[in-house]
């Protein structure tokens, strides 16, 4: 049996989208399913994969039928949402990835972790002694920026300071502790 729908071009079935006609909206799903289905396949070879992305790209078209926008054609929008998707499931595999690589990689060189915190903590307290030589005043802002994690308005209404003084106390520590930490830095 053949729909009404079928016969309307895609520029009206999108008018009736936006006014929520679940007819048009079904039509839209009939008429680009199998198309859709056989360009992402090409890229993805997973069926499962591909239904899914459909089905939310879909959910999606219906969900924000009211204010979604077109800037070519309905085929075209559909389209290119499929290849963004496709493109997020191959960044996110990449780095999924990446992530198991690295996770292998840590535990092939577990013994060597010991040594890593030794070394973490010899720096660790490298870093404290050279915050401590700071000024007092500069030294108590920083560490109520880095180890107190407050913003510089906080930091100025706390001590009494301008904005401008507290930024200008962090900067500079900054570049005091790059100077005397860069060379054991390189070292290491």
């Amino acid at each position: 049996m053949e729909s009404i729908y079928q016969s309307i071009p895609d520029q009206e079935l999108v008018g009736l989208l936006r006014a929520g006609d679940r007819l048009a909206y079904t039509e839209i799903y009939n008429r680009y399913k199998f198309i859709l289905h056989t360009h992402a396949y090409k890229w993805t070879r997973d069926r499962e994969e591909v239904m899914d992305m459909i089905h939310e790209l879909f959910a999606t078209l219906w969900d924000k039928r009211e204010t979604i926008q077109f800037s070519t054609s309905l085929s075209g929008y559909l389209y290119v949402s499929l290849r963004n998707k496709i493109f997020n499931r191959v960044s996110r595999q990449k780095l999924e990835s990446q992530y198991i690589t690295s996770l292998q990689n840590f535990i092939d060189k577990g013994d060597c972790i010991t040594d890593h915190r030794v070394r973490e903590k010899e720096l660790s307290a490298l870093i404290e002694k050279e915050i401590s030589a700071l000024p007092v005043k500069m030294r108590e802002v920083f560490e109520l920026s880095r180890k107190s994690n407050l913003s510089h308005k906080e930091i100025a209404e706390q001590l009494g300071l301008s904005d401008q003084t507290v930024r200008k106390h962090i900067q500079h520590a900054l570049k005091i502790l790059r100077v005397k930490l860069g060379l054991v830095l390189f070292l290491l």
